[in-house]
């Protein structure tokens, strides 16, 4: 656990990928067998999530400046984009970091920072209820 927070702090120093971007990537492999996509070279950092039959995306991982989701700073950070129950986004967007969705559709899609402040269990229910809604 020690060893953990440590490597994220090193990381972030660096401005290395976070720990918490790797275990959402990593989530969605191990559970869904969806490797990540690097569509626009303009953002090498960006990835996208899809299904391998109707190509539709389910989650997008991205590089941001908390400014983009309201918060007045400029720091970056991590954020992901799932789909969602379009009835669920009034009561999703009062927890703690979750948005309504930078560059999406804000009436189906929110935006989650990661940076573990959306418990990580709530996430990968999140990233279930996306995949099950886009398929």
């Amino acid at each position: 656990m020690i060893y953990d927070k440590i490597v994220r702090v090193e990381k972030r120093e660096k401005g290395e990928i976070s720990v918490d971007r790797k275990m959402t990537e990593c989530y969605i492999y191990e559970q869904y067998g969806v490797k990540a996509e690097f569509p626009w070279e303009k953002y090498p950092e960006y990835m996208v999530f899809r299904h391998s039959n109707n190509r539709k995306w389910f989650a997008v991982i991205m590089n941001i400046s908390k400014r983009k989701l309201g918060i007045e700073s400029d720091e970056i950070a991590d954020i992901i984009n799932i789909k969602c129950n379009s009835l669920m986004i009034g009561s999703l967007i009062m927890e703690d970091g979750i948005f309504p969705a930078y560059h999406m559709n804000k009436s189906n899609w929110v935006s989650v920072l990661l940076d573990n402040s959306c418990n990580m269990e709530n996430l990968k229910l999140m990233i279930d209820s996306s995949y099950i809604l886009t398929k």
